[in-house]
C-alpha cells in the first residue's frame, strides 16, 4: 500500500517539515561550496549542462526519493548568491534569515489573499502593516493605504490604472529619460497616448523642460518621478517637481522602488523631501529592504481611488457576506490568488524597528562611499559620480567601452564577480549596486583588484 506524501501544515505539519528542512539546509551548503564564489562557472552553456545532468528525467515514472536533495543542491550550485560581497550587479539584495523564515511560514500555511475565510489573520496583518508604511510615505497623514504587489513593475502599472480612472483615458504620461521602462509599456498596455519623455541630463529629470512640456501639452497630465534610478541610483528634484505639479495641476507618481528604503534613515530620509506630495508611491522593499521576492508596494493617498479596482465574484465576496461584515479583499489587487506577502514584511519592521533598518540602510550607503573613495583614489579607476543611495558607477581608465565590457563578461564566466553595466554620456560604466550590509573594505577592495586584474591590455 503507498504512503501520500505529507503535508506541510495541520498538526503533522512541523513534524513532516523539521527532516526535510534538515535536508535543504544541507544541499544550500554543499552546493554553495561548489560553486565557490558568487555565481556559478562556466558561464550559461556549462550551467545548462550542470543542470540538465542533475534533473535527468523532469517526470519520471516512478518518484525519486533523493529529489528534494538533488535538485536543491544543484539549484543552489548554479545559482548567483546576492549575499556575496563580490556579486553586486544588480538591485536584488540578500533577504534577512528572519524574513526568509517567516516566508517559509506563509509558504506554510498558504493563505490567499482574495477572500477572508481563506486568510482571517493575514488579510487584518496586511490592513495594519499598510497602513502603517503608508504614514510613512505620507508624513503621518491619516487615511491613505498601501498596496502589496509583486514588486514595481505592477505598482507602477497600477499607478497608472488608477489615474487613468481618476482622469479619463486621456491622461498623458510625462516622465524623464531616466524613468524605469515599466512606466511607458504600462502606458502602452493601458491603452494610454504616447507618453511625452522629458530630457533628464545630468541623469535626473529636468525641472525646466518639465515646467515646458506641462506648459505646452493638453492635460490632464500623470507626471512620474523616480527617486533611485536603475543605472546610477540618482533621485530626481522632488521638491520641484511636485511644485510644477502643483501649478500645473498634474497628478504625480514617484517611482521609489529603489529609494523608498530611505525613509527608513533618519540620516537619509531628506533625500526623498517632495515624496510626499505625490499621489501614488511605488516602494520595493526587496531592494533596500532585504525580503525575499516578492515585497513590492504601493502607497496610495486617496483610498477612494482603489473603487477602480472593485470587483465582485460571488464566491469570494458576496453582497451579504459583506454587508455581515467579512472584509472584501478584491479591490486591493489585479490578482485573484495572492500569497501573504505581508508577513515577512511585517516580522522584519517588528523585529528591527525603525532603528535597526535604518542601520541597515545607513550601512550599505556607507559601503557605497567607501567604495566609491577607492575608486577615486586609484590612478587606474574612473568614477561616474558619488552615490547618491549605494550605486557606484566607475570604469578602468582610458579603456575603451568593448574592453569595459569584456572585463564584466570575463568575471562572470570564471564565476568571481557580478557587476552590472550601465550606459550614461555614450560611455559604457561598470555598475556595482552594494546591497549587502555584512560587506566589509576588504571586499571592496577585492571587487576593484579582480577588475584591475582582469581589464584587457
Amino acid at each position: 500500500m503507498s504512503t501520500l506524501p505529507s503535508l506541510a501544515s495541520g498538526p503533522e505539519g512541523p513534524h513532516a517539515l523539521r527532516p526535510l528542512l534538515d535536508t535543504v539546509l544541507g544541499a544550500l551548503g554543499e552546493g554553495a561550496r561548489a560553486r565557490r564564489g558568487p555565481l556559478p562557472s562556466g558561464g550559461p552553456d556549462a550551467v545548462a549542462e550542470g543542470m540538465r545532468a542533475a534533473v535527468g528525467d523532469v517526470l519520471p515514472d516512478e518518484g525519486d526519493p533523493n529529489a528534494l536533495h538533488t535538485l536543491v543542491r544543484a539549484f543552489a550550485e548554479a545559482a548567483a548568491d546576492p549575499a556575496d560581497p563580490l556579486c553586486t550587479a544588480h538591485l536584488h539584495c540578500p533577504p534577512l534569515a528572519l524574513a526568509t523564515a517567516a516566508d517559509l511560514a506563509a509558504s506554510t500555511l498558504n493563505p490567499s489573499l482574495d477572500s477572508w475565510d481563506q486568510a482571517p489573520g493575514a488579510s487584518e496583518l496586511e490592513a495594519l502593516v499598510t497602513e502603517a508604511l503608508a504614514r510613512e510615505v505620507f508624513g503621518g497623514e491619516g487615511g491613505a493605504t498601501t498596496l502589496i504587489t509583486t514588486g514595481g513593475t505592477e505598482s507602477n502599472q497600477l499607478a497608472l490604472l488608477l489615474a487613468r480612472e481618476a482622469h479619463g483615458a486621456g491622461v498623458r504620461l510625462v516622465h524623464g529619460a531616466n524613468a524605469h521602462h515599466s512606466l511607458p509599456r504600462a502606458a502602452w498596455l493601458l491603452g494610454l497616448p504616447d507618453p511625452v519623455v522629458v530630457p533628464a541630463p545630468a541623469g535626473v529629470l529636468d525641472p525646466a523642460a518639465l515646467d515646458e512640456a506641462l506648459t505646452q501639452l493638453p492635460g490632464p497630465h500623470l507626471v512620474a518621478a523616480t527617486a533611485g534610478t536603475t543605472d546610477a541610483g540618482l533621485i530626481d528634484p522632488l521638491p520641484e517637481i511636485a511644485a510644477l505639479c502643483a501649478a500645473h495641476g498634474a497628478r504625480l507618481h514617484v517611482d521609489a522602488a529603489y529609494g523608498g528604503g530611505l525613509l527608513f534613515s533618519d540620516r537619509y530620509r531628506e533625500r526623498l523631501a517632495g515624496l510626499d506630495a505625490a499621489e501614488t508611491v511605488t516602494v520595493d522593499l526587496h531592494k533596500l529592504g532585504w525580503q525575499p521576492v516578492a515585497a513590492g508596494l504601493l502607497a496610495v493617498r486617496d483610498p477612494g481611488g482603489l473603487a477602480a479596482l472593485h470587483h465582485r465574484a460571488d464566491y469570494l465576496n458576496a453582497d451579504d457576506d459583506t454587508e455581515a461584515g467579512l472584509p472584501d479583499l478584491l479591490g486591493r489587487s489585479l490578482r485573484t490568488s495572492r500569497r501573504p506577502d505581508v508577513l515577512k514584511i511585517a516580522v522584519t519592521l517588528k523585529a528591527l524597528g525603525r532603528n535597526g533598518f535604518g542601520r541597515l540602510v545607513e550601512q550599505v550607503c556607507a559601503s557605497a562611499l567607501e567604495f566609491a573613495h577607492l575608486v577615486h583614489g586609484h590612478p587606474g579607476f574612473e568614477l561616474y559620480d558619488q552615490p547618491t543611495i549605494s550605486t557606484v558607477l566607475f570604469r578602468p581608465a582610458h579603456a575603451t567601452d568593448d574592453a569595459v565590457a569584456a572585463v564584466r563578461r570575463t568575471l562572470l564566466n570564471d564565476g568571481r564577480a557580478v557587476l552590472g553595466r550601465a550606459r550614461i554620456d555614450g560611455r559604457l560604466w561598470l555598475k556595482a549596486t552594494l546591497l549587502n550590509p555584512h560587506t566589509r573594505p576588504d571586499d571592496l577592495a577585492a571587487l576593484l583588484k579582480l577588475v584591475e586584474g582582469n581589464t584587457p591590455g
